[in-house]
């Protein structure tokens, strides 16, 4: 019974660890998009960028 109980909380552990994980590399992931697109000087990527800001309702200036 305690080595059932053992595997679970290890089970647990893992999954928060995973999830914890997945929600720092979709953060990161996140920033160098905004980044690259807010800051790029390839006017197109910023242009699509700025479109949609604006089509989503988001003000941007």
């Amino acid at each position: 019974m305690s080595i059932s109980t053992t595997s679970q909380t290890s089970s647990n552990v893992n999954t928060q660890t995973q999830r914890l994980t997945a929600a720092i590399s979709a953060m990161i992931l996140g920033a160098c998009l905004v980044y690259f697109a807010g800051f790029s000087h390839i006017d197109a990527v910023h242009n699509a960028a700025h479109d949609t800001r604006h089509s989503s309702a988001f003000p941007c200036h």
